[in-house]
């Protein structure tokens, strides 16, 4: 018998103010994702695009090493370190799953990349899914635009196992963004 191995899961962002209240994400539609996507427009507040929410949440895009590092890691092969960095950035990538890096990582005004806290919660069986989780308190302003999961705790090196882009999401200082990202296998 044979098991497809499959890696899957989403990422959830939100945004908070210094006094804790929810600051507002716009929430692209595919329609939207395909605009900034290919034609490089970001269309925030037009209703036929998304929709303004509490919180931004999608499924993951795997890249191709990250793939490679699951099994790895799995099968105690290769040189993969565990994957429980986070890394955000302002830029966007054309191809997701054969990238090796965020289009332009932030190193600056508290964005830099950092260690997440790691669990296992369940999704459908005991302890099926990893969970990362880490908060970002900002010194500057940022427009976020990626972010990405990493074996390496510097920045700019490392695989890089998940990508997402999203409409920007505009931090100023003081503010909070908490991602969440959780992968199964």
């Amino acid at each position: 018998m044979t098991h497809a191995y499959r890696i899957r899961g989403t990422t959830e962002i939100s945004l908070r103010d210094a006094s804790g209240r929810a600051k507002r994400l716009w929430s692209e539609n595919a329609l939207g994702r395909l605009a900034r996507r290919r034609l490089g427009v970001d269309l925030q507040g037009n209703r036929l695009f998304g929709r303004w929410a509490d919180s931004l949440s999608r499924p993951n895009t795997i890249t191709n090493v990250g793939h490679a590092a699951g099994n790895g890691r799995i099968s105690n092969q290769g040189s993969y370190n565990a994957m429980v960095n986070i890394a955000l950035g302002t830029g966007t990538q054309g191809s997701p799953t054969t990238s090796t890096a965020l289009a332009a990582e932030i190193t600056t005004n508290g964005g830099g990349r950092s260690a997440a806290t790691a669990s296992q919660v369940t999704t459908t069986v005991t302890n099926d899914t990893t969970q990362l989780v880490h908060t970002w308190t900002f010194t500057g302003t940022l427009a976020i635009t990626e972010e990405g999961i990493f074996d390496s705790s510097t920045a700019n090196s490392g695989n890089m196992m998940a990508y997402q882009s999203f409409s920007a999401i505009n931090v100023v200082n003081t503010d909070q963004l908490t991602v969440t990202h959780k992968y199964q296998t």
